[in-house]
Order: structure tokens, then sequence, then C-alpha cells
């Protein structure tokens, strides 16, 4: 099983029609679904914003993609298609496409929306999955120095992704990872470490 490394914008042109996909590495069907929000909101006067998602959440397989209002069959599924050849999870993707004039035909629209999927993911980057959970970090602010560097040396590896940071009596910190960091976390002295 497979995901995406980064997120990722790629554009091309087929017969004056322009495409642009959107790809983001996703943990849940909210983020997924905020993220195609937002990228209908930036092309709100897009021909098409076709969206698609492939989340598994809490062990239950999320996969939802439309057309949106290109002919049946001929922009999500496609998409769909590449995401399943490629065995890709935990991401959301949007293919825009601003229509040039010129007709593509079904067979045009199939080979272009997957085209998009295709060169998103590649230059999203292709890695192997890794399951990811949020950990609560509580520790005292003489620990602050040995907790940076535990970060900075941990981060590549573990996939490591801050995502709030609180400062009062003691600091806590709020972090998104790979599940395997949690025995290397386990280990340090003087942190609670809290698995949500």
């Amino acid at each position: 099983m497979k995901s995406i490394k980064r997120e990722a914008i790629i554009e091309f042109e087929e017969k004056k029609s322009k495409f642009i996909g959107y790809i983001k590495p996703v943990s849940t069907i909210t983020e997924a679904e905020r993220f195609i929000g937002s990228i209908k909101k930036i092309h709100t006067t897009a021909t098409h914003n076709v969206p698609l998602y492939r989340v598994i959440e809490s062990g239950q397989e999320y996969f939802k993609y439309n057309d949106d209002g290109e002919p049946s069959n001929t922009a999500g599924k496609p998409m769909a298609e590449i995401l399943k050849i490629l065995d890709i999870y935990n991401v959301a993707l949007v293919a825009t496409r601003y229509f040039g004039g010129i007709k593509l035909g079904a067979g045009g629209l199939i080979r272009n929306y997957a085209k998009t999927a295709k060169l998103a993911v590649n230059e999203a980057e292709i890695v192997e999955y890794a399951e990811r959970s949020i950990f609560i970090l509580d520790y005292d602010y003489e620990t602050t120095s040995e907790m940076e560097t535990f970060l900075s040396e941990n981060t590549q590896k573990f996939g490591i992704e801050i995502l709030e940071k609180n400062y009062s009596n003691r600091v806590t910190m709020k972090i998104l990872s790979n599940d395997e960091i949690e025995s290397e976390l386990n280990k340090l002295q003087k942190v609670i470490v809290i698995k949500v």
C-alpha cells in the first residue's frame, strides 16, 4: 500500500483546454473534503473541478469521486483507476479544467483526466504508506532543547508534523507522525507521551 510524500500542483494544455491537477496527502475524510473545497474556491470560474479522495480512516476505506458535469465516467473514474493501479491511499485530488473551445470527445477526456492524476501523483512522489497518529507531548521547559534535538533528528525519518505548541506551566506539543515513532518517544525520560 502506498501514498504520496507531499502536496503538488501540475498543469498542461490539450487542444486549448487547460488542465490543472492538485493533490495532497490526507489522513481523514474531513481533511480531504476541506482540501477539495479550497480548490473549488480558487477556481470558481473553471468549467469543471473534478474531485476525488481515497482515505483509510479508522480501518475503513472511503473512495469517493464524481465527474463534476463531464460526461459520465470520463473524468472521476479514469482518475480513480490511476489510484487503483498505483495502489495509492490517503490522498485527495482535484482536476480543474478550463474548456478551450475544442471538444476532446469521451476518449480525449478519459485520457486527459487520467494523465492529470498520473502527473499529479508523480509530482507528489509515491512513498510506502505509513500509518500516522497524533501524539501529545508534555514536558518541562528544561527539556526543551532535548526535545528540539529529538525532533530535528527524527522529522525526516518519521514524517513529523508539528500541529500545535502551547506554553504555560509546561510545554505541550501536538504532533502528527508515523506510528513507528511511539517506541522512540517512550524512551524519552522527562516527557509525557499520549497517543490520541
